[in-house]
């Protein structure tokens, strides 16, 4: 059964932090562009439960608000923090046995195909991450999917997708024409000169591209 509880009003950009982690550069960062980011994702799968709790409470303690921190693949993480995000990866729980546990937790799931997206809204996911869509540096040796499939994929899924690799500003207005509801950067912000300038320039885009939309 979809879950309908979340609506979407407006574009998203999340950043999701690197792998290794670096804490002191995912705050700077993070704080810089706040005013521009929807979502921050604690992501790196070498994190242990209680380092993930750790830098999430860093996280906190810096002023990054609670609503905008999303947890990545672990449910019990997302549950001793009260986290209001949750975002499963493939090697992570499937979403139907995530979403009664999850409670109200806004719950996204990575996704590589229109079939993976379709599943994943059925099962209860709130949003897919689809990607990803250009050659990224963190995919070496993989080409991306395209435009093609990203407007295939959210045509046929009846939640938000969002888009992920190698989105630069330029290229963000026809990521959202092509019909997702939002992007998601990794290098594009962390290896920015001026973060928040260049999270202004995504979400100027965005926001053009999605007012053609409408």
């Amino acid at each position: 059964m979809i879950n309908r509880n979340f609506t979407q009003t407006a574009p998203e950009l999340h950043l999701i932090s690197t792998s290794p982690m670096d804490i002191p550069k995912l705050l700077s960062v993070s704080l810089a562009a706040l005013p521009y980011l929807d979502y921050i994702h604690v992501r790196d799968k070498q994190l242990t439960a209680k380092d993930q709790l750790e830098v999430i409470q860093r996280m906190l303690e810096s002023g990054i608000p609670l609503g905008k921190i999303v947890v990545n693949d672990r449910l019990d993480v997302a549950l001793a923090t009260r986290a209001a995000n949750l975002h499963l990866a493939g090697h992570s729980l499937p979403v139907d046995a995530a979403r009664p546990l999850a409670g109200g937790i806004r719950l996204g799931r990575s996704v590589h195909s229109v079939e993976e997206a379709v599943k994943a809204a059925a099962d209860g996911a709130d949003y897919c991450l689809f990607g990803h869509v250009y050659d990224s540096s963190s995919k070496p040796g993989l080409p991306g999917r395209g435009l093609a499939m990203l407007t295939a994929t959210a045509n046929a899924c009846p939640v938000p997708v969002m888009a992920i690799g190698g989105i630069h500003p330029e290229q963000t207005g026809e990521i959202i024409r092509c019909g997702a509801q939002g992007i998601a950067v990794i290098t594009g912000l962390f290896q920015a000169p001026d973060p928040a300038e260049e999270a202004y320039a995504y979400r100027k885009a965005m926001q053009a591209a999605w007012l053609e939309r409408r």
